[in-house]
């Protein structure tokens, strides 16, 4: 278990500000407004956005977590391959 990930938008942002975040995920019900700030601070951090196709209840899961998580920035992957593996849109 190793890496570093920031769960929520306050915390992606504070990432994405300091040019931290390699990568981020976003749930699909992530409100449009939160959306689109994500997508420019990452667009200006030159970091990765992906779309989660499952809801916040989903992600949350996936995380491990028994809470809902819209969005999360990836910090540092450990010696996960997540990056290098996730498809270019």
């Amino acid at each position: 278990k190793s890496g570093k990930v920031s769960l929520g938008l306050s915390t992606t942002l504070k990432s994405l500000r300091q040019g931290k975040a390699k990568l981020v995920i976003i749930a699909n019900n992530c409100p449009p407004l939160c959306k689109s700030e994500i997508e420019y601070y990452a667009m200006l951090a030159k970091a990765g956005v992906h779309h989660y196709t499952g809801n916040n209840i989903d992600l949350g899961t996936a995380c491990g977590k028994y809470f809902h998580v819209s969005v999360l920035s990836i910090t540092d992957p450990g010696d996960s391959d997540i990056i290098r593996t996730m498809p270019t849109e």
